[in-house]
């Protein structure tokens, strides 16, 4: 507790920041390579590279909707909620101590941020771009799973993570809850617990 009776929480740490910071940079970075080497060697009519016996396909994709194919013809309003998510994001990070949350949302951030720049700098049109998709799995069109990039999977393992941490409690700030922590009340010195009989000399 601080003063005044209220919570008080620690103070965000350079080295979370750092990793959220490294995080969100290797998943934009991988995500415009991987785009970028897509673009320039497979072409939009292709049948595509098949890996795996056809598990996999790496194919070219334009998607004007968010993460796999979803709410397509939606892309002005997609740009804008993904610029809210950034700025949520990059806000939320200031409060970070947590190394396991720092990993979270750097991935959510670095996808984000990988979807937004093809959004900006992608035919058609500034904020209307599509998104380049390239991995298919099971076929070369999509139609088992739908066409997705890093930046997808990104978002997704990063929203797993988040949803995981939150079911075990684990606070942006590291640890438990601190809330929860505070409406436990404490263990008084020679009292017995309310669970344990008292001791009769």
């Amino acid at each position: 507790m601080g003063e005044n009776g209220r919570v008080s929480f620690p103070r965000p740490a350079p080295s979370k920041l750092r990793l959220f910071g490294l995080i969100a940079l290797i998943a934009m970075l991988a995500d415009l390579i991987s785009k970028s080497l897509v673009v320039a060697r497979i072409s939009p009519d292709s049948p595509g590279v098949r890996l795996l016996g056809g598990a996999i396909y790496l194919v070219q994709a334009r998607n004007s909707g968010a993460a796999f194919s979803v709410g397509t013809g939606a892309t002005v309003m997609l740009t804008a909620i993904s610029m809210v998510v950034v700025v949520v994001i990059a806000r939320a990070a200031r409060n970070l101590t947590s190394k396991a949350w720092a990993v979270s949302l750097g991935l959510v951030l670095g996808g984000a941020l990988g979807n937004l720049i093809d959004r900006f700098f992608r035919a058609p049109a500034p904020g209307k771009g599509h998104v380049v998709d390239w991995i298919s799995l099971f076929a070369a069109d999509g139609h088992v799973w739908p066409i997705f990039n890093l930046a997808d999977s990104s978002i997704v393992v990063g929203g797993a993570i988040a949803v995981l941490l939150s079911v075990l409690g684990v606070d942006f700030r590291g640890g438990r809850n601190p809330m929860e922590e505070e409406s436990a009340p404490p263990e008084q010195a020679g009292q017995p617990r309310a669970d344990r009989p008292p001791q009769h000399g």
